[in-house]
């Protein structure tokens, strides 16, 4: 599109790491990604120790994060990038095969997930999105992740006053009796959010950015993202992604 070309023209490139074991899947996602004239491969690893020693030395835009690499996995990295650089998107790429290890990497602060399967375009807007600051899910990624949710809600305590988690279990000692802090946050009531921020939600869950969101209800995008933060902080929510899972499990 000649508006994109020209956009494209204007800003710096996207700046992506590519983080996946398998070298011809790593070499063909950075000759695909660089042919785009907004998007610049600055780095590529093999596990997730290079991953995250990438990302902090380049600060890339977005980073390729593949789930099952040797060394260190791609939920541990997604996580460890993700607290010290708040800035960089992880978009991982799964073969869907560990449903488990896939809710894990939501828990971790990944933004958005591809099938491996997915076609050229689709990978291309996805980065893109990210960039824009929005979240991306394939309906059988966000079906994976709403069933886990689902199931862990089920089998957590039915108290008022539980007290979700904010990391995963990584954070302790595997043998410290701590199961609660392992359970998600309850499902949020109705009532528990004000008609305007279930609009926002709603637009959230749409992969809108905040801009977008700012425009669709004439706000400004400051505000919106103050909403944001308060939506966050009601429903028990570490990521946007996170927010839109838990909006489309009440539909």
């Amino acid at each position: 599109m000649p508006g994109r070309m020209k956009e494209a023209a204007n800003s710096p490139p996207i700046r992506i790491v590519i983080a996946e074991d398998q070298a011809i899947v790593r070499r063909g996602s950075a000759l695909l990604l660089s042919m785009e004239p907004d998007m610049e491969v600055v780095g590529q690893a093999r596990n997730g120790v290079e991953a995250i020693e990438l990302a902090q030395l380049l600060r890339p835009d977005v980073v390729l994060m593949d789930l099952h690499m040797p060394v260190k996995g791609g939920v541990a990295a997604t996580r460890e990038i993700t607290r010290a650089l708040p800035g960089t998107q992880i978009l991982v790429l799964t073969t869907l095969d560990d449903d488990e290890t896939v809710f894990q990497a939501v828990r971790a602060g990944a933004h958005a997930y591809l099938l491996k399967d997915a076609d050229e375009d689709e990978l291309l807007e996805t980065v893109r999105a990210l960039k824009r600051g929005e979240s991306r899910l394939t309906p059988q990624i966000a079906r994976k992740v709403m069933d886990q949710f689902q199931r862990l809600a089920a089998a957590a305590p039915a108290s008022s006053g539980q007290i979700p988690a904010t990391h995963t279990s990584d954070n302790r000692p595997a043998a410290a009796p701590m199961n609660k802090a392992d359970a998600p946050a309850p499902m949020y009531k109705a009532d528990a959010l004000t008609d305007k921020e279930e609009k926002i939600l709603q637009h959230i869950a749409e992969g809108m950015s905040n801009r977008q969101i700012a425009n669709a209800l004439y706000l400004a995008e400051g505000t919106v993202k103050n909403y944001v933060s308060r939506i966050m902080d009601k429903l028990h929510a570490n990521t946007r992604t996170e927010l839109a899972l838990k909006s489309r499990r009440q539909i």
